[in-house]
């Protein structure tokens, strides 16, 4: 990729950055006549994705550049409202990418199916009985779905869990089977309940209980995937502030964020503003993914941080996040959606293990650029700058409007609706 063109990428109009992302390869001219006439959603297509289809609801679509991952570099789909998040994804990684870039770690892409037992009359008895059934569970939910076992992939393990009774919550006790399945390229939903529901009247003979459920899980505990960065402190200095003095802070804000589910929360969810943008752009579950990383954030017991900070023995800082990604490359809207099939140019990934490594890159360079802010200027300087052009419309500007009107907003410094409104009123005489 030809970075040149992508200089001062922010300060050109939507048609110039286009062009300047063809001239750079990172788009095929094709594509390019493609996003000049707008990533369209068919009408036709839309009505088939949904029940009661009236409308569609569209997004800004933007990119991320700087971001190098295991030595390559990507210029990342983000498909998302609030302001800043790009800019500042962008910011994290060009420093990150002068210091070496992201390098992640991708582990088995299993995914796990529940079925669920009630009733079981002597459950250490069954469980012992269901392990050493576990060839013939596994041949029947590869039964259930021979197409995926055609391709190598299927089911490969089954773990049995006991949910002993809580009367103080009032639950009863419950008798678990997990699935472990390899879906391949697909996130899996349709293989993975298919084959948990196969083996739900086997499991039932085989225990004496009730079936209550056979279902995927989100949280893909067997589908992780990790990204780490290493700062020098000389990229991080910043107003005055020496390169120690902001690692240090970096580092104190993420054990605050680590010891308190208040912050924690807040912390997590500007992790979630990377990863998410990401996810809805390459036309994946985000809810799945949102739901199994605060339940990934809760392991231990506590809700807690996603991501860790620490400082090297040679003070450089240290970044690390871990996220369950049961992300797919196939199925699904990926294969229909025009958005999620130029996401797939775009970012030119090979596998869906390539596609974690950025997913989990993208969610920890939002959290660097988040934490970096918050400890130096303030959170709100960069974000209300950014959220002048949004208040400008709302205002009623247009046209060349909107871009006076943002810049008088940023130089009263009084980022609010009812001056911009005094603004534009000024600007129109």
């Amino acid at each position: 990729m030809d970075k040149q063109p992508l200089r001062k990428f922010y300060e050109k109009n939507r048609l110039e950055r286009i062009q300047a992302l063809e001239q750079a390869k990172a788009i095929s001219a094709e594509d390019a006549a493609l996003l000049e006439k707008g990533l369209v959603l068919p009408d036709e297509t839309a009505d088939h994705m949904i029940e009661n289809q009236i409308a569609k609801y569209e997004l800004p679509y933007g990119t991320a550049l700087n971001f190098l991952i295991d030595g390559k570099e990507y210029v990342i789909p983000m498909a998302i409202e609030e302001p800043s998040v790009v800019a500042a994804a962008s910011s994290a990684a060009k420093i990150i990418n002068k210091a070496g870039g992201f390098r992640t770690t991708v582990r088995s892409r299993m995914m796990i199916g529940q079925v669920a037992l009630m009733d079981v009359p002597d459950p250490v008895r069954a469980k012992t009985v269901v392990i050493a059934h576990e060839e013939d569970l596994l041949q029947t939910a590869n039964e259930a779905k021979p197409s995926i076992v055609k391709r190598g992939g299927g089911a490969r393990k089954l773990e049995v869990r006991l949910i002993p009774a809580d009367e103080k919550a009032g639950t009863p006790a419950f008798f678990v089977v997990h699935l472990h399945i390899d879906t391949l390229e697909a996130m899996g939903a349709n293989i993975i309940d298919t084959m948990a529901e196969a083996i739900k009247p086997h499991l039932e003979e085989r225990t004496g209980g009730r079936a209550l459920m056979g279902i995927l899980s989100n949280y893909a505990t067997e589908c992780l995937a990790t990204t780490e960065c290493r700062i020098p402190v000389s990229l991080l200095e910043k107003n005055g502030m020496s390169g120690e003095e902001v690692r240090d802070r970096i580092i104190e804000a993420a054990q605050f964020a680590y010891a308190d589910p208040y912050r924690a929360a807040t912390h997590n969810k500007g992790i979630m503003n990377g990863v998410d943008a990401v996810v809805i752009a390459t036309g994946n579950d985000w809810r799945a993914i949102e739901a199994g990383a605060h339940a990934y954030a809760a392991r231990s017991g506590k809700y807690r941080s996603l991501s860790t900070w620490s400082k090297a023995e040679n003070g450089d800082l240290l970044g690390s996040l871990t996220l369950p990604l049961p992300v797919g490359t196939v199925g699904g809207q990926i294969s229909i959606h025009p958005a999620a099939g130029f996401s797939k140019r775009l970012l030119g990934y090979q596998n869906a293990k390539e596609l974690e490594s950025i997913i989990v890159s993208a969610g920890l360079g939002q959290n660097f650029s988040a934490i970096k802010a918050l400890v130096t200027d303030g959170i709100q300087k960069g974000h209300m700058a950014l959220h002048a052009k949004s208040l400008a419309i709302t205002a009623g500007a247009s046209g060349s409007e909107i871009d006076r009107v943002a810049e008088k907003l940023k130089q009263s410094g009084t980022i609010d609706l009812a001056t911009a409104k005094e603004i534009l009123k000024e600007i129109r005489g």
